[in-house]
């Protein structure tokens, strides 16, 4: 009996030693996974102060939440000239649309209502009812569709897949310190893609204001893009913004502000694929 007590002993002492060890091994496994995955979730210090911004605006799935939007885009160039239009879409898929009761500075040669549409699969345009095949007039539509939308979902969107983000280092400008961060996409057929100089406030953590390029029209040469917010159902949205052209330093020229204002934001607004066909 005695033997055998000392064998017991002996083999729960093994045992309870085996499942020691085996569970420092496994915690050590995940802290090691959970470092891997950090490190694989930033890239550096850029996209992660890109992340910490889109956490407090509102990230992409809260968009997919709300399934659509309907608001008013008002434009206002330097020269006096006006686009008013009436935009909706749906943030699956992308999809797009555009009434414009005044088209002062987009394709303004075409006169009467004009309506713009992305369905998913193709772009369109109508004057007064009347579907426009203009080859040019199209290839204008396909510029203003993703680019209406990719503006009103940007700061969510800087976090899409293909990004990659360089951190520019700290700067002071009228007493807000910023962190500036580089945002540019890959390029799969070697096309110069649009660069994002975002300059994130330290102590808000929203973007006050960007840089951005055109290279769709040849801008290589930056415009400083300033925004305010307004929270809207929980997302801030940066519904006041000015422009105008600058330097890659934001310092912006002496030429008056191009003002975009977006008004009267209702989300869940029931839009199907239908109001999107043309």
């Amino acid at each position: 009996m005695k033997v055998n007590l000392v064998a017991i002993v002996i083999l729960v002492f093994l045992i309870t030693s085996c499942k020691n060890e085996q569970k420092s091994t496994d915690e050590k496994s995940q802290e090691k996974q959970i470092k891997e995955e950090v490190q694989q979730k930033f890239q550096n210090k850029g996209h992660e102060l890109v992340h910490t911004m889109v956490k407090k605006v509102g990230d992409y799935s809260k968009f997919l939440n709300k399934e659509d939007v309907i608001y008013t885009y008002t434009y206002k160039t330097p020269d006096g000239k006006t686009d008013i239009s009436t935009e909706k879409y749906m943030f699956n898929g992308e999809l797009s649309y555009g009434a414009y009761e005044t088209h002062e500075r987009t394709l303004s040669n075409l006169e009467g209502f004009m309506e713009q549409g992305y369905d998913g699969n193709e772009y369109w345009l109508k004057i007064d009812g009347t579907i426009i095949k203009d080859e040019a007039s199209l290839e204008k539509v396909a510029f203003n569709r993703p680019t209406n939308f990719y503006w009103f979902a940007m700061m969510p969107k800087l976090l899409d897949p293909g990004l990659r983000y360089e951190y520019l280092g700290e700067e002071v400008m009228d007493e807000p310190k910023f962190d500036v961060v580089k945002v540019s996409f890959e390029s799969k057929d070697d096309k110069p893609k649009d660069i994002y100089q975002v300059y994130i406030n330290k102590e808000t953590q929203l973007v006050d204001q960007f840089l951005f390029t055109v290279m769709d029209y040849g801008k290589t040469e930056p415009f400083l893009m300033k925004v305010e917010y307004e929270n809207v159902e929980g997302l801030l949205i940066p519904t006041k913004r000015k422009y105008k052209a600058s330097n890659w330093d934001a310092e912006a020229t002496d030429e008056e502000w191009t003002l975009v204002n977006w008004t009267d934001i209702k989300f869940n607004n029931g839009l199907t694929k239908a109001d999107f066909k043309q």
